[in-house]
C-alpha cells in the first residue's frame, strides 16, 4: 500500500528537518534529500503497526506575509 503525505522542510542552523503535516513525524538531514528519505524510514516505521486514516480532501499548501 502506498499514501501520499504532505512534507514540509526547513533549514535549521546545519541540517534540513523534514516534517510530515498529517502526523507530526519529523526527520532530518545534511541535505534535503537525506531528510525527506530519513523521513521516509521514519514514517514506515510510524505505519508499521498501525493502519493510517486515508483522506481525500485535498491540502492547500501557500505562504503568506503577516505585517509586524
Amino acid at each position: 500500500m502506498k499514501i501520499k503525505v504532505t512534507v514540509i522542510v526547513q533549514k535549521e542552523e546545519n541540517w534540513y528537518v523534514a516534517k510530515c503535516i498529517e502526523n507530526n513525524v519529523a526527520s532530518q538531514g545534511k541535505t534535503i534529500e537525506e531528510s525527506i528519505e530519513n523521513l521516509r524510514e521514519a514514517l514506515e516505521l510510524y505505519f508499521e503497526d498501525e493502519t493510517p486514516e486515508i483522506s481525500d480532501i485535498p491540502t492547500f499548501v501557500t505562504t503568506m506575509e503577516v505585517a509586524l
